[in-house]
């Protein structure tokens, strides 16, 4: 008897803190259920225009004091969209990363709604020798004959993002590519102005940081702008005959004038003579 006494209190101590143990962990399991809430994330790296698969997402716990807006929260919603943008493995997809419903992947789905896709025609040195990739900002400048018939080069257009190089919408390259065209997204109207400047002059690509937000306004540069007139020098109208050939003077320099000096007479001319004591002008 005195043996099964300790052993019962042993036992029912061993089941009360069994029974705290799995209280604390249902407990602590409805505070983080209250706490966060559902949303499907990325497996892998994903490229733009990516049409999204089962494999390639994962549901995940996400904090709510971390909120974020339009998150998909079922793999219903997010298998068979496609993706607009990059993406890393395990950020949350968002209704603004995916095309609309529909979008069968490719640069249209790429497109913000409201713009245009335009390719421009480029070299190395229009397409600022490469640097104009993907994801990249970039200023439209024209060159065109003015008004008076006169050479100009002025921006067009400011802060255009460049959609693809060629054929490729990859944004994980840094490395220069020199291609023969950039498609460019613009609005209609900005779609109208290119077509037009590049039908009378010839447009180049000005890179453009990421962080510059801020308008600039130009006049252009034209051709007196790095030529200026030199100064016009008006030489002598005579010409000397010297043998049989004519040889027009040097142009004549200008010096400064003294003022006149004025000129002395003998009436004005005064003496003064001392004789003695006495002194007398003569």
């Amino acid at each position: 008897m005195r043996n099964i006494r300790p052993m019962g209190a042993l036992l029912l101590a061993l089941a009360l803190g069994l029974a705290a143990a799995a209280y604390a962990a249902s407990w602590l399991q409805q505070q983080a259920t209250a706490n966060t809430f559902q949303v499907i994330v990325v497996e892998r790296d994903l490229a733009m225009g990516t049409r999204l698969q089962p494999d390639m997402l994962q549901t995940l716990d996400w904090p709510r004091a971390a909120a974020i807006q339009g998150p998909l929260t079922t793999l219903d919603q997010a298998v068979g969209r496609v993706i607009r943008t990059p993406m890393l493995r395990g950020e949350p997809l968002l209704q603004s990363k995916l095309a609309p419903m529909g979008e069968k992947g490719g640069l249209s789905s790429v497109l913000a709604p409201g713009q245009r896709a335009v390719t421009v025609k480029v070299n190395e040195i229009m397409g600022v020798a490469g640097f104009a990739l993907p994801g990249s900002y970039v200023d439209v400048m024209v060159n065109t004959p003015d008004a008076e018939n006169q050479p100009v080069s002025k921006i067009l257009i400011e802060r255009i993002q460049v959609l693809a190089v060629a054929q490729d919408v990859s944004t994980n390259e840094s490395k220069p590519r020199v291609v023969n065209a950039v498609t460019l997204q613009v609005s209609p109207q900005q779609a109208e102005q290119i077509d037009l400047a590049r039908s009378v002059g010839t447009l180049s690509l000005v890179l453009r940081s990421h962080s510059d937000n801020l308008p600039v306004q130009t006049t252009g540069a034209r051709k007196l702008d790095l030529l200026p007139r030199a100064p016009i020098v008006v030489a002598s109208a005579t010409t000397v005959v010297t043998g049989n050939k004519a040889v027009s003077p040097r142009p004549r320099t200008s010096r400064p004038i003294s003022p006149p000096v004025p000129a002395v007479t003998p009436e004005n001319v005064r003496l003064e003579v001392i004789r003695g004591l006495s002194v007398s002008e003569e």
